[in-house]
């Protein structure tokens, strides 16, 4: 689970709101925490695996030049998939080696390696949890970007930049602060402790606002864009715009899902914590409300991996190729064999060919409307995109959700 109040419990002289939920039924909590990150691994990796059924994985593209967000959804699933790592090694030694965990309550201990192991471990789990809520936001920009302007896979370098070097500087010093003067002797004080909280729910909280308006904007651009390609809206250009709708809702629902209890837990301590005593009876319902938040972010925080893969892309399957030679091949007989050809070798590969005339068809059609128009089209088609077939009568379709 990603939660300051474990990098707070690393410190001997802790606070009682941060002593009650962690010293609170810690073999139960780490094995469910253990368990539902390495089930989300296990999946997560799976999912992002070629597969041999034609299903394209993350990262696998059959043209030259993947688009930036396609990257993006990739990198994000290695963040949440290190991130898991990181809670599967902490709940491990947790549950193996419980002396651990009195050593660190220890003030004074002679013994460093049990602090430098919890702080560790902390700031391994948070750095990568937040780079990818900062590689969210930047997906979220980067489709935008594609629709409305003429941003491609050049700003990949500017994203990696940006991400994660907030992350690490938000890191370091979130974590400085919390632990001046030393570990074993914590400044105590809830407004010492704020900047730590702030630096680590600052890229959560911009997540869950400004990814849903800029999910919403990019699905009114999208639409505004197929009814000028076309200078008419069907039912294909209609879908398309709904399947893009319904990939953003997976994405903030999942995200939704997994990190609101944190924040719901985060008010509930600081609550206990402003009392001068959390043991009263009139505080159990809240110490109550906390625990069970407190155990479902040990849940869902680590399934955000394997549920982020499903939003992407649902699900893969179990049929994993892991042949490399072949996926060469392929790679090569997109780019040198005629569309009928590849379609009876690899449908995915056919549907490409196919894209790449009618954007070219449509380019035409479109040279008199403007310049705005034909580089609007040049944008989308870069990346992936794709002609999926709908129904018996395989009407091709422009299925961009793949990128988007």
């Amino acid at each position: 689970m990603a939660s300051p109040r474990l990098e707070t419990f690393c410190c001997p002289n802790r606070d009682s709101a941060t002593e009650f939920v962690v010293t609170f039924q810690p073999v139960l909590f780490g094995s469910l925490s253990l368990g539902s990150a390495a089930l989300s691994v296990l999946f997560a990796v799976l999912q992002i695996l070629p597969k041999r059924k034609g299903y394209r994985r993350l990262g696998q593209y059959p043209l030259p030049r993947p688009a930036s967000s396609s990257r993006i959804l990739f990198i994000i699933s290695i963040c949440d998939i290190l991130g898991c790592s990181g809670i599967i090694v902490r709940s491990s030694v947790w549950l193996g080696l419980p002396s651990i965990i009195d050593q660190i309550s220890v003030a004074n201990n002679t013994d460093v390696w049990p602090e430098v192991f919890c702080v560790g471990s902390a700031m391994w789990i948070q750095l990568f949890f937040s780079a990818s809520f900062w590689w969210t936001f930047c997906y979220a920009v980067d489709v935008f970007l594609v629709v409305k302007t003429s941003a491609g896979i050049s700003t990949i370098i500017l994203y990696h930049m940006i991400t994660w070097g907030l992350a690490v500087l938000l890191c370091v010093e979130g974590v400085a602060m919390l632990y001046y003067p030393s570990i074993s002797d914590c400044e105590q004080g809830l407004q010492h402790a704020i900047p730590h909280y702030v630096t680590t729910y600052a890229p959560m909280l911009l997540v869950l606002i400004a990814n849903p308006v800029f999910f919403s904007q990019t699905v009114s651009a999208v639409t505004s864009l197929l009814k000028r390609r076309q200078g008419i809206y069907t039912e294909n250009e209609r879908q398309l715009a709904n399947e893009i709708k319904i990939r953003f809702f997976k994405i903030m629902l999942v995200f939704f899902i997994c990190w609101v209890p944190n924040i719901i837990n985060e008010s509930l301590l600081f609550y206990l914590e402003m009392q001068t005593d959390i043991n009263d009876i009139s505080f159990r319902n809240i110490r109550n409300a906390a625990l069970i938040t407190w155990f479902i972010m040990g849940i869902l925080n680590p399934m955000q991996a394997f549920l982020n893969t499903l939003a992407f892309h649902g699900w893969t399957g179990f049929d994993v190729d892991l042949s490399l030679q072949q996926r060469r091949e392929l790679a090569w007989d997109s780019g040198s064999t005629s569309a009928p050809n590849a379609a009876s070798h690899n449908p995915m590969v056919g549907t490409t060919l196919l894209y790449q005339s009618h954007v070219q068809e449509a380019k035409k059609n479109m040279m008199g409307n403007g310049q705005h128009h034909s580089d609007a089209i040049s944008v989308l088609s870069e990346g992936n995109w794709t002609l999926t077939f709908h129904n018996r009568k395989s009407t091709c379709v422009t299925n961009k959700t793949t990128d988007v």
